[in-house]
């Protein structure tokens, strides 16, 4: 199907590598402006590489990145931050050193349009309960994923790249994360998810990608989903 509009991130014969290891083989998808997209795939199909390749963090990578039209394959890590897409990694990265605000407060802003502190605590109430009195690493899980998504929201960074969000939480944390998805997304934001989880995915997103093997084996939009179980079964190998 042809695509009337410019994509806001457009990915074409994208190819990495760690070190001799060559992990992605050729990956094309794009990501409109507004939407939620999903990765899925087993452990392994490229997810997280796909999104590592996208900040330069991988060792080498070939093809094309464009975002708002901007070819980002040979843009540094901090280039691509700079240009407006945040990463928020599947580890959370959170400094054990240091508070959780000083963690919040710690990515610089990027661009102009970042959440002030007022709508992130209206997303996460629990942050501001234990702003000043603990430390990053002695929240739960659930609230270390808080944390992060909340972190790079103030940047001012459009296009989020969320890996593995519900990865070990509680059912109830991962409805939250969801509600903040779609709040996120009526905020104007760009959401480009890997989940393993695709029955969290199916109540988030509106288009899928399946990767398999490095590559990107099918697409599909939401209301598709129904009709796919079968071949995401096989797939996922669930």
């Amino acid at each position: 199907m042809l695509e009337a509009r410019t994509p806001l991130l457009a990915v074409s014969g994208l190819e990495a590598w760690y070190g001799e290891s060559h992990i992605l083989h050729g990956v094309n998808f794009h990501v409109h402006e507004g939407e939620v997209v999903t990765l899925l795939g087993r452990n392994g199909a490229g997810k997280t590489t796909t999104l590592k390749s996208i900040m330069g963090m991988v060792g080498r990578r070939i093809g094309s990145i464009r975002f708002e039209d901007r070819e980002l394959i040979g843009a540094s890590s901090n280039a691509i931050a700079r240009a407006g897409i945040a990463f928020c990694p599947e580890e959370r990265g959170i400094f054990a050193s240091l508070t959780v605000e000083e963690n919040l407060m710690l990515p610089p802003k990027v661009r102009e349009g970042g959440l002030g502190l007022d709508r992130i605590f209206e997303l996460f109430p629990n942050l501001k309960e234990r702003l000043g009195s603990s430390q990053g690493t002695k929240l739960s899980g659930g609230e270390q994923q808080m944390l992060a998504i909340a972190r790079i929201l103030r940047t001012g960074a459009r296009l989020l790249l969320l890996d593995e969000p519900t990865e070990g939480l509680a059912p109830v944390i991962i409805q939250q994360i969801g509600k903040t998805i779609h709040a996120l997304k009526q905020q104007g934001f760009t959401i480009l998810l890997v989940e393993q989880n695709f029955r969290f995915a199916s109540t988030v997103a509106d288009r899928y990608y399946v990767m398999e093997h490095g590559r990107v084996a099918e697409g599909f939009d939401n209301a598709e989903l129904e009709s796919k179980l079968d071949t995401l079964h096989e797939y996922l190998g669930v």
